[in-house]
């Protein structure tokens, strides 16, 4: 398992994100928006990110363009989104980046979260040509927030590039059982979301991996058990931003580190 981290969680800013991602030990990065009036990829400085990700020799893990994250409804958005997954492909070549992270075309709460599966089902078909795998994220506040709506959602599209970027703690802050929902998934999980939080009575509080709701030894064993070995993509919320992300970024590696041991001991 590879501990990667969302950049624009930390900065648009990619020399500042770099500058974290190396400090704290990151071993890929995941983009989303960049520069100062974050472009959202692709339309971003090729030019500039090449010669940095070259420089530090660090991988382009996974990109989320933004795409299929409407209404299942919206049939008119939808196409044109898929429209665009062959610029968002060419960009993901020209990188050697294989993984796009999208939404699940249920972004009303009360939908039914498999209703846009024939549409996912062709971006998959046009994924699978370019070499890419989408990866689905679940979200709390649509129709697709737990990993049992995103299992169900998968196997409605059922097309091996179409897999799961999924996301424990979406799905907790629905009160939903995420170890159920990793056990759904068994399989389909092509990135992992790593955030812990607690719910409390002023809000919801960001903690890091281990410290909140989310029982991360479990789920890293979980998630391993069903022959997961992908990114875990770090996504820093907590402030201040570069002490709360090193100390984030440590946990997760520990957490990584024992469930090595874990494995070697068995």
């Amino acid at each position: 398992m590879l501990p990667v981290l969302l950049t624009d969680t930390v900065s648009t800013d990619l020399d500042r994100a770099l500058h974290y991602a190396l400090l704290w030990g990151h071993e890929g990065l995941v983009l989303r928006t960049m520069g100062r009036h974050g472009e959202r990829v692709p339309t971003v400085n090729e030019a500039k990110l090449r010669r940095r990700l070259e420089e530090h020799e660090m991988p382009l893990v996974a990109v989320e363009p933004g795409l299929f994250e409407g209404a299942a409804a919206d049939r008119t958005q939808g196409f044109t989104d898929l429209g665009e997954l062959a610029e968002v492909a060419a960009f993901c070549e020209r990188f050697a980046c294989h993984v796009v992270l999208i939404g699940a075309l249920a972004a009303d709460p009360a939908a039914d979260p498999t209703a846009g599966a024939d549409l996912l089902r062709r971006a998959g078909a046009a994924a699978q040509r370019h070499g890419l795998t989408l990866a689905v994220r679940n979200a709390a506040g649509t129709g697709c927030a737990s990993g049992q709506a995103l299992a169900r959602l998968l196997a409605a599209v059922d097309h091996p590039h179409v897999q799961a970027a999924w996301s424990p703690i979406e799905a907790l802050r629905v009160d939903a059982d995420p170890m159920a929902g990793v056990q759904g998934l068994a399989g389909r999980v092509a990135l992992t979301v790593v955030r812990d939080g607690q719910a409390e009575a002023a809000g919801w509080t960001e903690t890091t991996p281990g410290d909140g709701a989310v029982d991360w030894n479990a789920h890293l064993a979980a998630l391993r058990a069903s022959g997961f070995d992908g990114p875990l993509c770090l996504e820093v919320h907590g402030e201040p931003v570069g002490p709360f992300g090193l100390r984030a970024t440590t946990a997760l590696v520990r957490l990584v580190r024992a469930q090595r041991r874990a494995e070697r001991s068995a």
